[in-house]
């Protein structure tokens, strides 16, 4: 089956969610031949918040993608909800959207189709080869590898790149501070607000994001293993919403994912190189993922062109830095509700402080602005 492609091509890219198409698609703007392979059936499912953040639909566009018309849903900022206390701001630019994952994956499977990208889906990739990769034992020579295979990433491991930070084994042996669990269901029932709504709980955190006029995402994380809520449990400790969503038809089943904190020591060897949750990633809390993916692919797109992987492994820190920042804080208010409640209790009476967040959350405003709002929210706590 690999012989009806390019065979040499310029970019091979194992896996074909968001982040091997985007990848994809940021190659053939620089003129690069690319085959995609994939064992599912698109459009491709995973169980996420489905909220497009403003700074992640401005990547998405420099990618030349655009969502279609009627298949997002606008929100205009993020409110907190934390036993009683709410806190909200509006974006400072831009809008964001939430989209069913699949839709999103229509939309850029469209694109990469428009682009001339051959894209195989169905077929097995059995291993990498010193000249590209295998497919169904089928050589494909290659001048790079894309590994956008995922969390479990085999590419990673047959490019001997698992290897991270905050742990030297595999991902089951990662400490439980760092691996998280996630499960998504949609209701068919209208937005009550136009914004994407976080609710704070005791054991778990659940998100509210709009995907049309007529249905919700509901998303809910939580830490421990022995604490491994699904939906209907963890609604148990938000009656507000609880109550919103009793007599909602359900508009999907449930289901899982995982979600980790891992930053990998280099995300490249030789041909090879990792983008996406392969190569690393920060906690769903922050709701990143996919503008951070969106952002790597774009970079390893240029990298790949000029054949500077080494520029790539830079950027990739730097890309990485704020939402790992981020994510930091949110799981530090997540673990200390005594510290949440007094933070939402300034966000609340100090609207700024809680803009001023945002604004840092979606990559706008100087360093300066930022410790200024560091600063004056330290200083309220201490108040408080």
């Amino acid at each position: 089956m690999a012989s009806s492609f390019p065979n040499p091509v310029d970019v091979f890219v194992i896996g074909g969610g968001p982040a091997g198409l985007a990848t994809a698609i940021a190659a053939r703007r620089h003129g690069l031949s690319v085959v995609l392979v994939d064992g599912a059936v698109p459009p491709i499912d995973k169980p996420c918040g489905e909220g497009l953040m403003p700074d992640g639909v401005e990547a998405l566009h420099q990618l030349g993608i655009t969502i279609p018309e009627g298949e997002a849903y606008p929100f205009r900022g993020i409110r907190f909800v934390s036993d009683g206390i709410k806190a909200e701001a509006e974006f400072p630019r831009g809008t964001a959207y939430g989209i069913r994952r699949t839709d999103l994956h229509r939309a850029m499977l469209d694109h990469a189709a428009a682009c001339d990208i051959h894209m195989l889906w169905q077929a097995a990739v059995t291993g990498l080869h010193p000249e590209g990769a295998l497919v169904a034992g089928e050589l494909v020579r290659a001048r790079w590898v894309v590994g956008a295979d995922g969390t479990s990433s085999r590419v990673r491991n047959w490019a001997k790149l698992n290897q991270h930070k905050l742990d030297q084994h595999k991902l089951d042996a990662l400490p439980e501070k760092n691996l998280r669990f996630a499960f998504r269901r949609h209701y068919r029932v209208a937005p009550w607000t136009g914004f994407m709504e976080l609710h704070w709980g005791r054991h778990c955190q659940v998100y509210v994001t709009p995907v049309s006029r007529e249905e919700v995402c509901v998303a809910l994380i939580s830490s421990s293993p022995k604490v491994r809520l699904r939906l209907d449990d963890g609604l148990e400790e938000f009656p507000e919403l609880r109550a919103r969503l009793q007599n909602a038809e359900l508009a999907s089943s449930e289901r899982g994912a995982i979600t980790l904190t891992r930053k990998l020591r280099r995300v490249y060897r030789g041909r090879t190189v990792l983008v996406g949750d392969a190569s690393g990633g920060v906690d769903a809390i922050t709701g990143e993922g996919l503008c951070l993916t969106f952002q790597q692919a774009a970079l390893l797109g240029d990298c790949l062109a000029s054949g500077d992987l080494a520029r790539y492994q830079k950027g990739h820190r730097t890309l990485i830095r704020r939402p790992a920042l981020m994510s930091r804080m949110m799981l530090f208010m997540a673990r200390h509700s005594h510290l949440r409640q007094r933070t939402m209790q300034v966000f609340q009476s100090s609207p700024r402080s809680f803009a001023g967040m945002l604004a840092m959350h979606v990559g706008e405003g100087s360093a300066r602005d930022h410790i200024s709002n560091g600063i004056a929210l330290g200083w309220e706590l201490l108040k408080a």
